[in-house]
């Protein structure tokens, strides 16, 4: 196989590997808006009446649940953020590869 053969089936894996690295980050990028989503769901809304007791006590019995659904929330959104932050940088590596071999067989072609 010649070096234009070896170049054209190198700039082909290389878009398959950009391909592969961008639906992993779509797929944490996913998975972490859907734990931010979560954490907003997780607003109470206040009584319009301030001296409603019944509500009161009920939104004070929420809130500490919710705390604690936040809490474990935050630590999935921790490992999920590092997770997309390492799959954007995959994928921002796998792209400037694949651009890089673009070029070289653009102008390889041109020749």
């Amino acid at each position: 196989m010649n070096n234009k053969a070896n170049l054209h089936r190198l700039t082909a894996l290389s878009g398959l590997i950009l391909d592969t690295q961008l639906a992993k980050l779509q797929a944490s990028a996913a998975e972490r808006n859907k734990s931010l989503q979560q954490l907003e769901g997780l607003v109470a809304v206040p009584s319009d009446d301030p001296n409603d007791l019944t509500h009161t006590v009920t939104l004070m019995r929420y809130e500490r649940w919710a705390d604690a659904m936040r809490r474990e929330i935050n630590l999935i959104l921790a490992r999920q953020t590092a997770a997309w932050m390492e799959a954007r940088q995959n994928a921002k590596t796998a792209f400037g590869r694949a651009e890089v071999l673009k070029k070289i067989q653009a102008t390889r072609s041109k020749r």
